[in-house]
């Protein structure tokens, strides 16, 4: 029961969907993804698996960095564990895809979980550098192992689902996006629980959350590892996806692509990190576009590439200069000024 914006349980004020509207949203939602599918291109059915990928890896580095304020640039690593366990399990046992993918998020995490020990004793900017060494370490790894195929990587046969072959982006579309909306169901349902709460709490002041019988290393060590979860499994995904594995697949720079992805969308927020991974995912697509249409594009696309780099990079500039707080404030803020529209001056 509801009287106007209160709510008279505890179960009530905790639903994650505590609207008829947002029910309706929901609902719509689900049905332009059904449906999405036999209406695209080829090409963008690409980018909604791409984007699909990179939602579900910043909504892991959100619970570590959005969420418990541990500052983390080892995401790129953490997804490359979980795509070489899945390369290297599917070529060897022919494993089913949803155990391939559960194996990468738990080696992903054991990895995480070793990552974040110093996390009780450094955070700021002295984690962050901890997580960039935990980076080349898994880079030199991947690169001088015989069971990561050294510099050339592994290549993987098309999964197989039910006998059907994912050997394209329409067939990995079902697969990619139905994981990574249960991924962020659980996401959005974990901030819910104690353990959420106690992330939240950490974040805000972890001495005092300690004082309130916290454990600090448990909890940070349980962040560091459902955030290496989230990555490994969307590092398996990847690898399904493009269906090549090589150290250089995951290098720095993809690490900081999702900080970027989360400080732009918004963190400590499920729906900032949405929109962030498809911010920085379709955006340099646009400016691709935009300069294939131009006159001689295919000539000029050789000479703009830089500056789309450069107008790319402008733009995550200005856009944190003027909205800190990220595109899911921008959208809380369109949401309040229609719902109070009729009666705004």
């Amino acid at each position: 029961m509801r009287i106007g914006t209160l709510k008279e349980s505890y179960i009530a004020d905790a639903a994650l969907f505590d609207s008829r509207t947002q029910r309706i949203w929901l609902a719509m939602a689900g049905a332009l993804l059904l449906l999405f599918p036999f209406m695209a291109s080829d090409y963008w059915l690409y980018l909604a698996c791409l984007v699909s990928i990179n939602v579900a890896g910043a909504t892991g580095l959100n619970i570590l960095t959005g969420y418990t304020g541990l500052v983390s640039l080892g995401q790129a690593a953490f997804m490359g564990l979980g795509a070489y366990t899945v390369a290297i399990v599917q070529a060897r046992w022919g494993t089913p895809v949803l155990f391939n993918l559960l194996a990468g998020g738990f080696v992903a995490m054991l990895g995480g979980i070793v990552v974040g020990l110093p996390s009780l004793r450094v955070k700021g900017l002295y984690l962050a550098i901890a997580t960039i060494a935990a980076s080349f370490i898994a880079h030199f790894l991947f690169a001088n192992l015989k069971l990561t195929g050294g510099t050339a990587g592994l290549t993987l046969q098309p999964a197989t689902v039910f006998g059907v072959a994912l050997d394209t982006s329409f067939r990995l579309y079902w697969v990619i996006v139905p994981v990574t909306l249960l991924m962020l169901l659980g996401a959005a349902n974990l901030f819910r629980t104690r353990i959420g709460r106690a992330f939240i709490a950490i974040r805000d002041r972890d001495i005092s959350a300690e004082v309130l019988g916290i454990p600090l290393l448990r909890y940070k060590l349980l962040s560091f590892g459902l955030s290496s979860f989230y990555a490994g499994v969307a590092g398996g995904l990847w690898a399904y996806f493009f269906r090549v594995v090589t150290p250089e697949s995951f290098p720095l720079l993809m690490s900081i692509f999702f900080l970027a992805a989360i400080i732009v969308g918004g963190m400590g927020s499920i729906l900032g990190g949405i929109l962030g991974a498809v911010f920085m995912t379709m955006v340099p697509e646009l400016l691709k576009l935009i300069v294939d249409l131009l006159p001689g594009g295919s000539e000029l696309a050789v000479f703009l590439s830089p500056v789309r780099t450069m107008v790319f990079g402008l733009l995550i500039i200005v856009f944190l200069v003027f909205e800190p707080q990220g595109l899911a404030e921008m959208w809380r803020r369109l949401r309040r000024f229609f719902h109070l529209w009729p009666f705004r001056n």
